[in-house]
């Protein structure tokens, strides 16, 4: 069967009573005899389930791929934080929602208890972030600032009022950004501005006895950007890798891949999940 990625061949399965299976090879003809499948390709005769290395079809290896969705509760709003797998093997895994994409584990990231491979689900994101990132828990504000010494690029100033909480939430390593609203004539309001990459903190300095309340960022990454006055609005994003936000969204669509040649059994797939209150 011809597919939008290539051939492939489908299976009917009698206990599903439908076609759950796709194959990743194309023979060009198929026979059962002796209780084995034989197929041919090329003018050449293949036996099948008799090759040590799984997975591997007239000499080329393709990874086993498995799709599915969690979609309990569609009509309420979800995090869908980790993965488990009831399988002998860890399996790498993408995920995606009606609201968020780019959702990732590596089979390095699992970790096995009691039998069974537990990780949380990653968020990639993109730097310079998509408009469907800033709603997400990983952007926190902070404030406008009070001056920005931008002698060296790579390590701009953010200095804020005394007042002002930075906040402990802020880490090394998260990308600032920050908002100049375009002016209105009155008695119009602003018009809402889209943030702008400023770069990644490189240090967090605060010492208000002494009057120091800073961010010191690299503006020099790919984007990056050196704020023009000292009244900018500042925010920032955590890091979506190391912080684990899962995916948001009303089901949860996952694929995971499996790159073993040897037997490999994958039972149940569960992910812890938790109601969104916005």
């Amino acid at each position: 069967m011809a597919g939008t990625t290539g051939n492939y061949t489908l299976t009917y399965s009698e206990s599903s009573k439908g076609f759950p299976s796709f194959y990743s090879y194309f023979p060009d003809m198929m026979i059962g005899m002796n209780n084995y499948l034989y197929s041919f390709k090329g003018g050449n005769l293949y036996r099948h389930n008799t090759n040590d290395n799984r997975n591997t079809y007239y000499g080329t290896f393709t990874a086993s791929m498995m799709k599915s969705v969690f979609n309990d509760t569609p009509l309420e709003n979800k995090l869908f934080k980790t993965i488990n797998l009831e399988s002998d093997s860890a399996w790498t895994g993408s995920f995606s929602s009606d609201q968020q994409t780019g959702g990732s584990i590596d089979a390095s990231y699992f970790v096995q208890k009691e039998g069974d491979w537990f990780a949380f689900i990653r968020n990639t994101g993109t730097t310079p972030a998509g408009a469907a990132e800033y709603p997400l828990r990983s952007l926190n504000g902070i404030s406008a600032s009070a001056s920005v010494n931008s002698a060296a690029p790579a390590a701009v100033e953010i200095n804020f009022n005394v007042n002002t909480s930075i906040g402990s939430i802020l880490s090394i390593g998260d990308t600032l950004y920050f908002i100049s609203p375009a002016p209105a004539p009155p008695p119009a309001p602003p018009s809402p501005a889209t943030p702008t990459l400023c770069g990644t903190v490189t240090a967090i300095n605060i010492n208000l006895p002494a009057g120091t309340n800073q961010i010191v960022v690299d503006t020099s990454i790919a984007g990056g950007n050196i704020p023009s006055t000292q009244t900018d609005y500042f925010l920032f994003i955590k890091n979506q890798v190391a912080e684990s936000h899962g995916i948001l969204g009303h089901y949860c669509e996952f694929t995971l891949t499996n790159n073993d040649t040897t037997a490999t059994e994958l039972f149940t797939v569960k992910s812890e999940v938790m109601k969104s209150f916005p």
